[in-house]
This record gives structure tokens, C-alpha cells and sequence, in this order.
């Protein structure tokens, strides 16, 4: 099966063999990982409440 590299759009085997699957290449890899740590890409939702933010247990003032 061929899938399509998400960041450049070539295709790409989907086989156990594909190491960066299912990008084409580390490169690409690397681009969709800086797009997802710089806030480019996010995955739509609600925000958090403050209290929900919060680890149990820990008061902040």
C-alpha cells in the first residue's frame, strides 16, 4: 500500500521496511515535528479550565 508523506506529498510504501513511515524521509519528519512544537498544527478542541491544568494535589495561589 502507498500512502502520501504528509509534508511533501510523495509517495511513500507502508511497509515495515519504511523506517520514517509515514514520511519519505527524516527530513520531512523533523519539518512536521517543528510544525507541531511551534504551535502551527494543533488538534482542534476546548480549552483547558485552569483547575483542569492544574496536577492533583497542587495548590498554586
Amino acid at each position: 500500500m502507498q500512502v502520501n508523506c504528509p509534508t511533501c506529498q510523495k509517495p511513500v510504501e507502508w511497509v515495515a521496511t519504511s523506517e520514517f513511515r509515514p514520511f519519505c524521509c527524516e527530513r520531512c519528519k523533523l519539518i512536521d515535528l517543528g510544525e507541531w512544537a511551534s504551535g502551527e498544527r494543533v488538534i482542534p478542541g476546548e480549552d483547558a479550565s485552569p483547575q483542569e491544568s492544574q496536577p492533583k494535589g497542587y495548590e498554586f495561589d
